[in-house]
């Protein structure tokens, strides 16, 4: 089962590689795709895993790394998702090893 994000905030290949890393860790996660033109997250699931309970965890753990899903925020907090983005974009592009 695959679940789909649209998300803010994707810029490269650094954003994509942070996004791919940090979802990777979550239990039942089996793959992560990231299309950074057109800000989609696609991620494959475990049979085991509750899709719907899982999106709740997989939209907080791309907020906290400063890419809410599309139109989930507004004002400073956008601000500071971006500021947050550009964090996560530096050490994705350090630690690009794809």
């Amino acid at each position: 089962m695959s679940i789909q994000v649209s998300v803010e905030n994707i810029k490269c290949g650094g954003c994509a590689n942070s996004i791919r890393k940090q979802l990777q860790t979550l239990e039942g996660v089996e793959s992560v795709d990231v299309d950074v033109e057109q800000g989609q997250v696609t991620i494959e699931l475990a049979e085991s895993v509750d899709a719907e309970g899982f999106c709740s965890e997989v939209r907080a753990q791309l907020l906290k790394m400063g890419y809410p899903e599309t139109g989930s925020v507004e004002g400073l907090k956008a601000a500071g998702a971006k500021a947050k983005s550009f964090v996560s974009c530096a050490v994705g592009r350090m630690t690009d090893d794809r």
